[in-house]
């Protein structure tokens, strides 16, 4: 991966060319990302594979891009640009991008449009995409896509060029809850979760997000979830969470720019001894706008002896005001700004001093450093930069922030003054605070902000998302089917013959025999009796059976063989020469009956799903229920039963068509490792099919195990095989070695 190109994809480049008097001006295009990646690739230079690539719609027709892209030679990218037909664009990117999938995500589902035609320009335009990036990548490159509008490209460019490029996606929007993301039509929410699964990495800015992320590809695709890890078919994907940051070092030292300190000399001589509040955002119904205005209101009306005292310098800037909700939006403001400038000002003062445009980096910075407060109230946001770049840009460790605890930054920057943007009363009242607060206690909360985001600045937010994608993708080379093929079983057997010291670690249900609807149907046949009797009549062998099942129900069933048999994964244990289980404390009775009675909700409301009572555990079983059904009630109690015991040692784990509740601690890797810690093996074979077994698999990562799957999943074992009826088949070739070396 890290041998080839490094490829960025948005939504649109980086620069826009403009025809002026005959001449093309080119100016870079404002946005956190921009920013951010712009920083990323100026701190790492130019690798020897050669400049970073930015795929990306131009702002501008095919002819003035053919005029004006020469110029672009000494930028630290090469830009390869996309061409849509207007209509086409506007469908998708006003339509579904930005009328449909924005205002769902940052929870304005009432502002959410869901035309059907915007859907399709939507995948064309990512189609688009990707026939241009097909004829640029090679195996070996690394492509970072970006954001919301290009949802459905993993998996467009992974059906074209396969697993030998390492495909990032970033989200820079939050990503709803599943309530508000169902919303969507169902085939949509399916192709957009299926478009971005087909990457290896998943970025978001928050744990929250990725969370959420999760949960509706649980219950929308049906998908394996652990932790981070996402388990589809042959493929794994990491969906985590990773905080966009700035460029600190150009923010810090913006203060002491000679363009800023003027304009900020010249700011202080107008506004005198006034004390300035300011904010700047884009156009937009998420910022908070309104709400910031009426708690700005509130406090001049609370706070009589502040009037002429303090000027509240709101910059918008401008953005997508061709949408109907975002025209309406700047009227609102502009009528509201107006009313309280007419209400409260004079002749000597307005109370607010409002633009509606765009600003360059010296004036930015000089707002940023003169205010005494920074007012940042979005009433969702993703992550917004605008407050970390107000932290980074104050040298001086003065100023104060108000900012929505709404926006992903506010987990971060927790030294600020957090407020609800919907509490206008308690917003007007953080105003009045920030703007009295003594300056040792500015100091103080600035400098804890500042700190966090000098450390993670936007090097190292780039630096671990990449890293980790490269890890992601070596995960997956270890994490892979490799099927037992005859050759393979040959060198198994050759091993298995000349060792003198064996451990055979064999899982029962799905493992030794397939799995049936009822549990107790499972028994073992004449012929498994028989294989597992020849097996243990060496004692070179040491055969164990580690399953889920109750300890009675194994000794019933192999009781008569000389076998160990572990129990309930773990739980009890019972040595081939010992005529008693060893157990583990059992489940805490006030611990169980809580836990029994979210599994009974569940059950009520999952027709043909049972609870199984054990020991050490309890299980709730779904195989019998419609599947689509029992995969969404076992979420939602995977969900309950760690939200209730999240402080304690005991946890739901996901299993075959089960969910099983017990403590960490009882776990069949953990069986396994005390075994090989005890004993000198020369061989060692294991073989399940759950998930529990990868435990074990783990667990004998380091040794040289031969390691086995049943079924064709991604697994931490070194081989797959297909069947249960297969296990059978090589135990029996095992058995056969023996007698004939007998």
């Amino acid at each position: 991966m890290s041998e080839g190109k490094l490829i960025i994809v948005s939504n649109r480049l980086p620069v826009k060319l403009e025809a002026t008097n005959g001449k093309i001006k080119i100016s870079q295009t404002s946005g956190g990302l921009v920013t951010a990646i712009q920083s990323y690739i100026e701190f790492k230079g130019t690798e020897e594979s050669g400049k970073a690539i930015w795929v990306g719609f131009p702002d501008c027709n095919e002819n003035l891009w053919e005029r004006g892209f020469r110029q672009l030679a000494k930028s630290n990218f090469e830009y390869v640009p996309v061409f849509l037909p207007e209509d086409k664009y506007s469908g998708y990117y006003n339509g579904f991008s930005n009328s449909t999938i924005w205002p769902l995500f940052h929870y304005f589902p009432s502002f959410t449009e869901y035309n059907p035609t915007d859907f399709e320009h939507y995948k064309e335009a990512n189609k688009l995409f990707c026939e241009i990036l097909q004829s640029i990548v090679k195996p070996g490159d690394t492509i970072w896509i970006h954001d919301y509008h290009l949802m459905l490209l993993p998996c467009m460019l992974r059906e074209v060029v396969g697993k030998e490029i390492a495909i990032g996606f970033f989200l820079h929007i939050p990503f709803p809850s599943f309530e508000v993301y169902r919303l969507l039509p169902s085939t949509w929410r399916e192709t957009l979760l299926k478009g971005l699964m087909a990457s290896d990495l998943i970025g978001f800015h928050t744990k929250d997000y990725a969370t959420y992320f999760s949960n509706s590809v649980r219950r929308i695709l049906g998908l394996s979830v652990d932790n981070t890890i996402i388990k589809k078919e042959n493929q794994i994907t990491k969906a985590d969470y990773y905080p966009i940051s700035i460029d600190f070092n150009k923010f810090n030292k913006g203060f002491s720019k000679k363009g800023v300190v003027s304009l900020r000399r010249e700011m202080k001589i107008g506004f005198g001894d006034r004390k300035i509040i300011f904010s700047v955002d884009r156009l937009d119904y998420t910022k908070g706008i309104s709400n910031r205005l009426q708690a700005f209101r509130l406090f001049l009306e609370q706070n009589p002896d502040y009037r002429e005292k303090v000027v509240f310098i709101l910059n918008i800037v401008p953005s997508r005001d061709v949408i109907f909700k975002y025209s309406e939006r700047k009227k609102m403001i502009d009528e509201y700004v107006g009313t309280l400038n007419s209400d409260f000002g004079n002749i000597k003062w307005q109370p607010i001093i409002y633009q509606y445009r765009s600003l360059d980096f010296n004036n930015l910075l000089a707002f940023y450093t003169v205010c005494d407060l920074a007012l940042i109230t979005p009433v969702r946001d993703g992550m917004n930069l605008v407050a970390k770049e107000f932290v980074a840009s104050r040298y001086d460790e003065s100023g104060v922030l108000v900012l929505s605890e709404m926006a992903g930054s506010a987990i971060e920057l927790n030294e600020a003054l957090l407020i609800n943007p919907m509490d206008v009363e308690y917003s007007a009242s953080q105003i009045k605070a920030g703007l009295e607060m003594p300056a040792a206690e500015q100091k103080e909360r600035m400098q804890a902000m500042r700190d966090k985001i000098r450390e993670y600045d936007v090097v190292k937010w780039a630096s671990d998302f990449l890293g980790d994608l490269f890890l992601v993708k070596k995960k997956q080379e270890a994490f892979q089917t490799k099927n037992m093929t005859p050759a393979l079983k040959s060198t198994l057997m050759k091993d298995f013959e000349l060792s003198q010291s064996r451990l055979i670690l064999l899982d029962y249900d799905g493992t030794l025999v397939p799995y049936f609807k009822d549990p107790l149907s499972a028994t073992p046949g004449p012929e498994l009796i028989q294989i597992l009797g020849d097996l243990s009549s060496t004692p070179k062998n040491h055969l164990f059976i580690i399953s889920g099942r109750k300890s009675g129900q194994l000794d019933s069933w192999l009781g008569a063989l000389p076998i160990s048999m572990v129990a309930e994964h773990g739980a009890k244990i019972k040595m081939a020469d010992a005529k008693t289980w060893t157990s583990q404390p059992v489940l805490d009775e006030g611990v169980r009956l809580t836990a029994w009675k979210i599994m009974e909700k569940t059950t009520s409301r999952c027709p043909a799903s049972t609870i199984e009572e054990k020991e050490y555990s309890l299980v709730w079983h779904y195989r019998s229920s419609s599947p689509e059904l029992g995969r969404i009630r076992a979420s939602e109690l995977m969900i309950d039963l760690n939200e209730m015991f999240v402080n304690s040692p005991y946890r739901a784990f996901p299993g075959s068509k089960i969910i099983e509740f017990k403590s960490i601690d009882i776990h069949k890797g953990k069986i396994v490792k005390d075994l090989i810690s005890q004993n000198q093996y020369d061989f060692i074979l294991c073989i399940g099919d759950d998930k529990t077994d990868e435990d074990m698999f783990i667990s004998l990562a380091e040794t040289k195990a031969w390691t086995i799957k049943v079924g064709n999943d991604f697994s931490f074992s070194r081989y797959n095989i297909p069947v249960s009826n297969d296990v059978i088949s090589l135990l029996d070739a095992l058995s056969g070695t023996m007698k004939q070396t007998s």
